[in-house]
């Protein structure tokens, strides 16, 4: 479970989140969505710990953002991916497997299943620099799922993904939620989010615009998001004109 009550965060005179207030139920997938810019990154930045608010409350599973507990139960999925070219797709997860302080055995294990869930065997000893950005995403989501967190935050995890592997990702999450874990991710990709998803939240300019169950929705997700967040405009460049060169 994620709850929020009037959350805000500001940078100077810029407020980059505004009195946000919302609660996300255990063991379901949330959308956060929104334009570049509107807040996304700066929300999941605070659930996480990496931000403190300026006002405002929120707990992620009961713990209180700010209680070092928070790390220990949450796994995240950051849009850098915050990985390593020195090291192997196995190495990154012993790794996580070390900061947590799990058990080698059990380590061994959960990344045997990590790998083949995620269609990473055939790449373990790769290093990350030779690997494809998909290869890169699936071994930082593999990295957040090994702790066992009883929440998730994706930062964009679908973006720049081919199809099969935006597939996979999306399976694996339903399966995760159904497992009781809560998950919030962001995304850009609203055909996929449709999918997924069981509530959506959408942002725009650091206000929380809309905060629905898929299912109650009157209309289609694009249809609602372009309505409240800004219509998609077009202009006739009339001088792109193959006759003329």
């Amino acid at each position: 479970m994620i709850s929020c009550q009037g959350l805000t965060k500001s940078f100077g005179d810029f407020r980059a989140v505004s009195g946000a207030s919302f609660h996300i139920r255990s063991g379901s997938i949330c959308a956060l969505l929104g334009p570049n810019g509107a807040g996304k990154s700066t929300v999941v930045k605070i659930l996480t710990g990496l931000l403190s608010p300026t006002s405002g409350t929120a707990k992620v599973c009961g713990i209180q953002i700010g209680d070092p507990e928070l790390k220990r139960i949450a796994g995240v999925l950051p849009e850098s991916l915050a990985l390593f070219d020195a090291l192997t797709i196995e190495e990154h997860l012993e790794l996580t497997g070390a900061i947590y302080k799990i058990r080698r055995a059990d380590v061994r294990s959960r990344t045997d299943q990590l790998l083949r869930v995620l269609r990473l065997e055939h790449g373990r000893h790769t290093f990350i620099h030779q690997c494809s950005y998909g290869m890169k995403k699936k071994t930082a989501l593999a990295m957040a799922l090994l702790p066992n967190p009883r929440a998730l935050f994706l930062d964009e995890p679908f973006e720049g993904l081919d199809p099969i592997t935006a597939e996979t990702i999306r399976v694996q999450l339903r399966a995760i939620a159904q497992r009781g874990v809560t998950v919030l991710l962001t995304s850009h990709i609203l055909s996929l989010v449709d999918r997924v998803a069981d509530k959506v939240l959408v942002i725009n300019r650091g206000n929380v615009v809309l905060d629905a169950d898929m299912g109650d929705l009157s209309k289609t997700l694009e249809e609602h998001y372009f309505e409240i967040v800004e219509l998609a405009s077009a202009e006739d460049l009339e001088w792109l004109d193959s006759a003329a060169s």
